[in-house]
Formats: C-alpha cells, structure tokens, sequence
C-alpha cells in the first residue's frame, strides 16, 4: 500500500550502480545507507555495501518478487498505474502485465486501480493481490493464463487485498485494507465491516483470521508457521503484530513484535508495510526510514536506510540480494554468500 508518495524535491538514494531508468525521469542524487544496530547484522549485509538503483520512474513501486526462470528476473507492481513490471540485468526495466488489476478502473471507485503485493505460489505460478480488482489472482508465467481465486468472504467482496504469504500447504494468508478504495473505510462501494486478515485453501472459503486491526498490510509466517506476523499501517499507531498460531492455524495470543510510532513521529518516511521472513527467523520489514532487520523477538538488528518510504522488499538471485521497493524506485542491495541463499 501506499504509506507516503515521494513529492517534488525529495532526495533519494543511490549509492552504487545506477539501474536500468523509465525514459523520461532523472532521478536526483542522494544517500542511502546500511545500517549496523546490532553485531548479529554482520552475518548477513557487510558494513559497505553499497544500494544501487535499479530502476526509477514509478508511480508508487510495490510488491517485487524474485523469479528465477529464463534467467532470473524481478517483477514488481505499480499500483497506482495499474501495472506490474519486470526488471533483469540484462534488459532492464519493461511492462509485464499492463492492467495488473482492474481492466476497466472507475477512478470515481478506486484510489488504487493495479495491483499490490505479488508471491509464487508452490508451483512456481504468480499470485496477485488485485487491490484494484477486489480479489486473489493467479497467472501460469508459461501460460499467461489469468485466473481469479477468490473474491469475498461470506458473499461480501473484500475490500482490496494488499500483500500475502504462501505456506507450505499451499494455504494463501493475506491482509484487506480498504487502501485500494477512494475514501477508503468511507467508500460507498466498500462490503466488508472489517479490515481483516484471512487465510485461504484453493477448492475452500476463506477464514477470517483477525478482524481486529485498523490497518493490516504485510503479512508473513515464521519457519516453523506457528508465528504469524503482520505489519499495521496506521500512523496513530504504526507496529508489527506477532500472532502465536493454534493447530487449526488460529490465533491463540498476540502481542506487538515492534512499533514504528517514535520514528514516525521523529519524521522517519514511510510506516510499517511489506514483510519477508528468511530462513533463520529474521524478519525484514518496512518501517519508518527504510528496511528493517529484526530478530525474531523483535530486536532491530540492522537497516537499510532508504531515504523514502520503503514498501516492501523481496530476496533474489539465490538468496545473493535484497530488492526493495521504495518510492518511486527500486534498489538492490547484496547479501552476504550463504545467508538467505
């Protein structure tokens, strides 16, 4: 979602290669920075290594994932443009899939018409957070075959799912906002009494999993899957919620892993968003000022300071780069060998 839009004369981050640029934009020079906060942090990014950017021009650059087929390449969403693009090293920055979302966007409806977060589900096949489209979509990458998974929660059409996370069952855990709404919770066109968080088995219904937060929006499981965590964007109350998991995949207890409020209030772009969760447990997720590293009790150990409002982050190229969606770009940062891949 779109927790701050970079505004004429902000400056922002490139240290390192510049990337593949949308025709038309120059981008303007800035800092970004990692961040050590913690000896732990030193396994996984070294102390200077460089961020590049690797591609500029975005509305509002969401949701990458990592492909590894024909090459490897990164796909990532603007959904403020309705449009999902791909970026590689060797051809750079193209539209993928122009709409992403709804074919057919009524602005009088919509605030955010495209998609948002993207994942590869067990079999390799793109999944789309249709936040313009209302829905959970799947595309064959083989294929391009579109098919729509699931749209409402007893009857009612969602609101406009935001991000996901796949478990080893297949299972789709995602977050509904109202964000992709114009007016949001005021939306006439809005069903749901809720901003809810569900989880959804294909040939089932969806399960409403937590119908008690403000503003859910990234979302992850722990290793293990008995930790759900979800990042809350709401800037009376930024945080990352920690959800213990019963057998049945329903909360038995909460508590807040972090809260992004001091930050925020301090300044800091952005708010608590997109979420990965490596192999070890570390937890990497957008808070104010950038990419956070944390422990699995919550302890930052390092950030990659971004300069703007950080949207989510993906792992790539076997585990050897961090991509970060950031404003209106998207960076690459490489991993220490070994750590993620």
């Amino acid at each position: 979602m779109r927790t701050e839009a970079g505004g004429p004369g902000r400056r922002v981050v490139v240290a390192g290669l510049a990337g593949a640029m949308l025709s038309g934009f120059a981008p303007e020079v800035v800092t970004a920075r990692v961040r050590r906060l913690a000896p732990a942090f030193d396994r996984i990014v070294a102390a200077d290594t460089p961020v590049e950017v690797i591609a500029t021009g975005i509305r509002w650059a969401e949701g990458p994932v990592w492909v590894a087929r024909d090459g490897g390449y990164l796909l990532f969403s603007d959904p403020p443009a309705n449009i999902v693009r791909r970026w590689s090293r060797t051809s750079g920055t193209a539209s993928f899939l122009s709409p992403s979302g709804a074919p057919d966007p009524d602005p009088a409806i919509l605030r955010e018409p495209g998609a948002n977060g993207l994942v590869l589900d067990r079999a390799g096949r793109l999944l789309i957070a249709n936040s313009g489209g209302r829905s959970l979509d799947r595309v064959d990458l083989a294929t391009g075959r579109r098919t729509v998974l699931v749209d409402r929660y007893r009857g009612k059409r969602f609101n406009s799912p935001n991000d996901m996370h796949v478990a080893r069952d297949g299972a789709i855990w995602f977050t509904d906002p109202p964000y992709g709404l114009k007016g949001e919770d005021a939306s006439p066109a809005r069903e749901m009494d809720v901003n809810g968080v569900y989880r959804w088995r294909e040939g089932g219904e969806a399960v409403l999993v937590e119908a008690g937060l403000t503003r859910p929006n990234g979302i992850a499981l722990s290793p293990d899957e008995r930790r759900l965590y979800v990042a809350v964007s709401d800037a009376a109350d930024p945080r990352v919620m920690a959800y213990d998991l019963g057998r049945d995949g329903m909360p038995t207890a909460s508590r807040v892993l972090v809260s992004g409020k001091a930050a925020h209030q301090a300044g800091k772009p952005g708010l608590p968003d997109g979420m990965k969760v490596a192999r070890d447990g570390t937890l990497v997720c957008s808070m104010p000022g950038g990419i956070m590293f944390l422990t699995p009790e919550g302890e930052a150990i390092g950030m990659i300071e971004t300069g703007m409002a950080a949207a989510n982050a993906a792992f790539g190229e076997g585990g050897r780069a961090l991509f970060i969606t950031s404003s209106d770009r998207v960076l690459r940062v490489a991993l220490r060998s070994g750590w993620q891949g």
